[in-house]
């Protein structure tokens, strides 16, 4: 039996236990034993799929063979020998896609994703970008049915903005927004600019997975909040209340702080969950830190220093610096359309994690 086929059995009882599981009354009562469960089947389920596929394909490729081998009839010889380089291809595709799918996936990658936006070098024209870029990957979370929710931003008086904080709401955002992190360098002719030179600046992104409760212990004791007036571009009071909070994580030295919301306790949750993100974020870089094999490719290193996206509007082009990839679409592109970047960033990284994985010394 092929060596890829070989975990066929072992994932059809996989599935039928899954599914056993999901008629057990106990955890149908148990929201977060069912959402996790529910993701398990999922994962289980496309892999058994991808499987039974590839050994369809692998089945009829050794068909068509066997006929050409034999060669007891013409005609049937002809036709085996049209469609054996089709049936050749699409085994080696479904081969290539199975092989991804078995290597281990980072659990965070089928959880939320927490993005901050923020405005680095370029003045005005950086903090417009990062409502343009806030646009774009609002345009990419419905293209992939996801939701976004705001969790804080600080407007200026051009429109634009210093930060903006929102979390993506979908099975699977992490995994997919993950690429996203780092600097983003935009090249163009600013609004305000009279004598028309191309200007360039740069926004900051970084991907956190959402965090819950359970994952992180956050003391009462480890915080100081602070609470008061929210304020609008300049900052001139648009509340009369003290609604707005600062949260100071004493052990990380981490601070958020929001003020969307005109309530003070929405605001203090809202808080609360990217500080818990945050804080998560904080215990998986040092422990990886402190991982020595820890591997390192171009599109897994999470260096949120490098510059890894170049948007030159006067050519219409966008430009991924990790994969070379160069496309032609920018008024897609900042509409969302970043599919194929991304799914191209997926592909590098589990060919780099193969290629990690066959070179690995055999203990």
């Amino acid at each position: 039996m092929d060596d890829l086929l070989k975990p066929l059995p072992g994932l059809r009882a996989q599935l039928e236990e899954i599914d056993g599981k999901l008629s057990d009354p106990a955890v149908l009562k148990d929201q977060r034993r069912m959402r996790d469960v529910g993701r398990e089947r999922a994962r289980v389920l496309q892999l058994l799929r991808k499987m039974e596929e590839y050994e369809a394909a692998s089945k009829s490729l050794e068909e068509a063979r066997q006929i050409i081998h034999e060669g007891k009839d013409d005609d049937l010889v002809a036709i085996a020998g049209l469609e054996l380089e089709d049936l050749e291809t699409r085994r080696e595709r479904t081969r290539e896609e199975l092989r991804r799918l078995l290597i281990p996936k980072d659990p965070a990658d089928e959880r939320n994703a927490m993005v901050e936006i923020r405005a680095g070098t370029g003045g005005d024209e950086a903090t417009l970008f990062v409502g343009d870029m806030f646009r774009l990957y609002g345009g990419f979370a419905e293209r992939r049915g996801y939701k976004l929710e705001l969790m804080t931003s600080h407007p200026t008086e051009i429109g634009g903005w210093k930060e903006i904080v929102f979390n993506v709401i979908g099975n699977g955002a992490f995994g997919l927004f993950k690429f996203e992190g780092g600097v983003h360098r935009v090249q163009r002719v600013p609004a305000t600019e009279a004598s028309g030179r191309l200007h360039t600046s740069a926004v900051s992104v970084a991907v956190l997975p959402e965090a819950e409760e359970v994952d992180v212990e956050i003391r009462t004791d480890d915080l100081k909040v602070d609470v008061y007036r929210s304020s609008g571009p300049g900052g001139q009071s648009v509340n009369t209340t003290d609604s707005a909070v600062r949260i100071r994580h004493v052990p990380t030295g981490i601070v958020v702080q929001c003020q969307d919301e005109r309530s003070q306790i929405k605001n203090k949750a809202k808080a609360m969950k990217v500080l818990r993100a945050k804080v998560l974020d904080h215990a998986r870089q040092e422990r990886e830190a402190k991982t020595a094999a820890a591997r390192k490719s171009m599109v897994s290193t999470g260096d949120r220093s490098a510059k890894i996206r170049t948007y030159n509007f006067p050519q219409g082009r966008v430009t991924d610096h990790r994969i070379g990839l160069t496309l032609y679409n920018l008024h897609a592109v900042m509409e969302g359309a970043i599919d194929e970047i991304v799914e191209k960033l997926q592909v590098t990284e589990a060919e780099n994690l193969l290629a990690a994985r066959t070179h690995e010394p055999r203990g």
